[in-house]
């Protein structure tokens, strides 16, 4: 798993480690509010201010007000800087205030990339995993902790891995590790393990798996086990892409699996996310070798396994998140028209959100772009409850320059509506007047409420839905009882609940 449970860090520990004081800590998401918030899901698709990378990010995780980035990267910079100004080291890792976006002063020295995080349930501990072999001067072989308070490596936690790490997730004194790797310790152990949180030392837990496991997850009570990747056996057993295994490594049944295509030299979908809320697990899936390979995600019972509800998005999804009500995810999605949303050929669309009840899309809809070797943008998540922190390839997010990291929360405001044009006003009867008003997009609301306005005077009020890949819809309306002679103007405003935009005023005289 690319994420981490949000865990308490005590406030000295981040006053010690950060370069700046914290600021206020926002809202919770969940938490209702006595005002509009100006956006329709937990979060406002309008960035906010972060350091960025020279690089892609790989992996994120979230404790308490830390917030720490693995990946490709060696060095960070302060938002709106081009490459090499204002810049500081940070190779591999780093790690950021979580209100203000700026990095702390616990900058370890790694030798290698880091392809996973994961952070302790108390916060007190964070283990990285990647390619690295030493790490602040000692061999650390693929997997090493830190303590978060000191940012020190911790002694005597040195499993040997042979090879990379590419998943990470810590329960009780249990961290599982997933990845490419055959061995722990000189122990064969098939690109799955576990060791303790305590000492590091390798635990029976060993189900085997024949690809490569890019993700892992556990149930909130610890008692359950589910793996992502590309093997299509584990356990002994033939299970393609997505498992559930109980705590000593047996297989459970788990039929959503089924919803994700077998592997064919035609189609290899991987499961590269995974995330677990309630009694729900969420899979996100990348598809290779052919144009309509499976990349969509899917919605499972912990308890049964069984589906419940599935979307089948074309464009590789590598990033899932759930707050509240929303799972949020990141992908290269272009067509989603089998879910009955955008048709191919509507643009790349990066960041998406979708409802954890029924899985259908939601308002939300920044963007970032694609760069790097994955070309997909986004490629790691984490969230501390009332914000997203994205990593990835990306270079623009909101059109705006901003290189490898982003972060989203839910101060108020939102993006604005778009401006709407001004209505089309017509007098073909006497006394009456009939304006045509057309709807416009927000990027992180689909309802808005329309106000049409006769001078200062408001005629009407309407609520309409739209989105980036329908047509306009055009609202049409009649303004009787008025004067013969007389000329009008006419407006429209249009309102998410906090920001209003309007539009040039349109003239007509009175037939």
């Amino acid at each position: 798993m690319k994420k981490a449970v949000l865990a308490v860090v005590t406030a000295g520990a981040v006053v010690a480690a950060a370069l700046v004081p914290s600021g206020p800590s926002v809202q919770a998401a969940t938490e209702a509010r006595s005002e509009p918030r100006g956006f329709g899901s937990a979060l406002s698709s309008v960035q906010s201010a972060s350091w960025q990378t020279n690089a892609s990010v790989n992996a994120l995780a979230v404790a308490g007000d830390l917030v720490f980035a693995g990946g490709l990267f060696t060095r960070v910079r302060p938002p709106g800087k081009a490459r090499g100004v204002n810049d500081a080291a940070r190779k591999y890792f780093a790690v950021f205030n979580r209100t203000t976006g700026v990095p702390t002063r616990f900058a370890p020295s790694v030798n290698g990339p880091v392809w996973s995080v994961a952070t302790s349930p108390d916060g007190k501990r964070v283990v990285i995993g990647g390619d690295f072999t030493v790490v602040d001067g000692a061999a650390r072989s693929r997997v090493a902790m830190f303590d978060v308070a000191t940012g020190k490596l911790v002694a005597g936690w040195d499993p040997v891995v042979n090879y990379r790490v590419a998943a990470l997730k810590i329960t009780g004194n249990t961290v599982y590790l997933g990845g490419s790797f055959g061995s722990v310790d000189k122990v064969a152990r098939t690109r799955i393990a576990a060791v303790t949180l305590s000492t590091g030392a390798l635990l029976p837990f060993n189900p085997r798996a024949d690809d490569d496991v890019h993700a892992i997850e556990t149930s909130t009570d610890g008692t359950r086990v589910f793996v992502g990747g590309g093997f299509t056996h584990i356990g002994g057993r033939s299970q393609h892409a997505l498992a559930m295994l109980n705590t000593s490594g047996a297989v459970l049944s788990m039929p959503a699996a089924a919803a994700i295509p077998e592997k064919s030299d035609e189609c290899d979908s991987r499961v590269k996310d995974l995330e677990v809320q309630g009694n729900k697990v969420f899979a996100s899936n990348a598809g290779t070798n052919s144009v309509g390979c499976y990349d969509g995600v899917l919605a499972a019972s912990i308890q049964t396994g069984k589906l419940l509800w599935q979307s089948k998005c074309l464009g590789a999804t590598e990033a899932i998140a759930a707050i509240g009500n929303w799972l949020y995810k990141g992908s290269h999605a272009h067509d989603c028209s089998a879910d009955g949303e955008f048709p191919d050929k509507t643009g790349m669309h990066h960041l998406l959100v979708y409802s954890t009840i029924t899985g259908k899309l939601g308002p939300w809809n920044p963007n970032t772009d694609a760069g790097g070797t994955t070309l997909v943008g986004p490629l790691a998540f984490a969230t501390g409850g009332n914000d997203l922190w994205a990593g990835g390839d990306f270079t623009k997010v909101n059109g705006a320059p901003q290189e490898g990291l982003t972060r989203f929360t839910n101060v108020p405001g939102g993006a604005a509506p778009a401006r709407p044009a001004a209505p089309k006003v017509a007098s073909a009867r006497p006394n009456k007047v009939t304006i045509a008003f057309t709807t416009v997009l927000d990027r992180d609301n689909m309802t808005l409420t329309y106000f049409v306005y006769r001078g200062s005077a408001r005629i009407g009020t309407w609520s309409r839905t739209s989105n980036s890949w329908t047509k306009p819809t055009v609202t049409s309306i009649t303004d009787a009882g008025l004067t013969s002679g007389q000329t009008l103007s006419y407006r429209v405003e249009v309102s998410d609940g906090r920001n209003v935009t309007k539009s040039p005023a349109a003239t007509v005289r009175v037939r």
